[in-house]
């Protein structure tokens, strides 16, 4: 019987770990220099906190098998678990708080956007306690600051608004509602033309789907509609966001990089907990216009966790670490190899193997890294050590003879 992982599940050797490490290193350099510290929620939750108050469809979640006690799951995301944090562990403190993670998520398969895949790497950031359209413009600055760390050119950002989307949605009939909602989110433009609505409708649908392009052309075009008092508000805010973006420059880095901004009102998101922006990072076409990372504000969502029904604004993003990792590797840019030991230490006879060992941690304590490895297997002949290390691209052997004293040689 061969031995694999289970479906959906995968081994990271120890390259895929480094060039992953490389990724998720970047990023949170990023991340700390604004403000940003790491918090670690449980793998494990309660079934009622992965749904979010409903937000998160039960579906998505893979649910643990128990005899007895509460409901158990794996996280499908880290949002609600950083807001069930947020409102139980950080009520005292002092707001916004700004937080980071990098960490594993699941989902069932039928929910997973590659394939049969069921666990996923990501890295991301929430920003709770400021609700206003700087934190807005923070996140999408913060989302680019990090791609522009990983000289990653060529994505563009897609904007949206949820609760600017729920007013356009608000002619159609409340049962066919969550419907249009669904196709506009996957683009089903045959599924809009064959629904039971009246000509008008369908006519505001497909405009609707239409609803992309150049943000100052959207903005104008939705001018002209009735959206109500709360949707107006939306569309001032996406004016003010995108003026604001306009004006900031591109973050410095090997290859500085504006991506094009494009408003689409057909942007909505998996999960059912944003209130207002929305995004998307996406890769360019010859990448498979894939989503590499995602995000948008979610304002209601502590309150979920509150037992007094308190609760602050929130807004976050998530970058999809594997497909980061796809985008990248053809830039040639990710580690080409795992990094070789320093040092080779090597007992030349049986009797010298403490010494051989206790060199080897003098080596590692005399700087921050040196790797230094020592040589296990009986000695065949030094030609036969110099060829391995040299394979192995290690620049210095240690070699330890009976009387414990080193006899270092340098590899060219």
């Amino acid at each position: 019987m061969v031995y694999q992982p289970p479906t959906g599940a995968r081994d990271l050797l120890p390259l895929d770990v480094a060039q992953k490490r490389w990724i998720e290193d970047r990023l949170e350099q990023v991340f700390q220099r604004w403000g940003y510290h790491r918090i670690i929620t449980p793998t494990i939750e309660r079934l009622e906190t992965l749904m979010a108050g409903g937000a998160i469809d039960q579906d998505a979640v893979i649910e643990l098998h128990q005899t007895a006690g509460p409901r158990l799951g794996l996280r499908p995301e880290l949002t609600a678990s950083i807001a069930r944090a947020a409102v139980s562990r950080l009520s005292q403190v002092t707001y916004p708080q700004r937080l980071y993670y990098n960490a594993n998520v699941f989902r069932q398969a039928d929910q997973g956007h590659r394939g049969s895949q069921q666990e996923f790497f990501q890295a991301g950031v929430e920003l709770l306690g400021a609700g206003d359209s700087l934190a807005d413009a923070e996140m999408l600055l913060l989302l680019t600051d990090g791609l522009a760390s990983l000289n990653l050119t060529g994505w563009s950002l897609l904007l949206g608004d949820a609760q600017l989307t729920r007013a356009l949605l608000d002619p159609f009939p409340v049962s066919v509602r969550p419907v249009v909602r669904q196709a506009l989110a996957e683009l089903d433009r045959v599924a809009l033309e064959t629904l039971n609505l009246s000509q008008a409708q369908r006519d505001h649908a497909l405009h609707l789907l239409d609803l992309r392009g150049a943000p100052e052309d959207i903005l104008q075009s939705l001018g002209t509609l009735d959206l109500g008092t709360a949707g107006q508000a939306s569309l001032n805010r996406l004016k003010s966001l995108v003026a604001l973006l306009r004006e900031v420059p591109p973050c410095q880095g090997e290859a500085p990089y504006r991506p094009p901004l494009i408003l689409d009102l057909s942007l909505i998101q998996t999960f059912d907990y944003y209130t207002g922006l929305v995004f998307e990072v996406v890769s360019p076409p010859e990448l498979g216009c894939q989503v590499l990372g995602q995000g948008g504000r979610y304002d209601h969502l502590l309150r979920v966790f509150s037992p007094a029904g308190e609760g602050f604004p929130g807004i976050g993003f998530v970058f999809d670490i594997d497909l980061l990792h796809q985008a990248l590797l053809p830039t040639g840019r990710l580690p080409q190899a795992i990094p070789a030991s320093d040092w080779l230490v090597v007992p030349t006879v049986p009797q010298a193997a403490a010494a051989a060992f206790t060199y080897a941690q003098t080596l590692r304590a005399s700087a921050s890294l040196v790797r230094a490895e020592v040589h296990l297997a009986e000695v065949p002949s030094q030609e036969a050590i110099r060829a391995m290390a040299h394979h192995r691209h290690i620049q210095h052997i240690a070699w330890i003879n009976a009387d414990g004293l080193p006899h270092i040689e340098a590899l060219h």
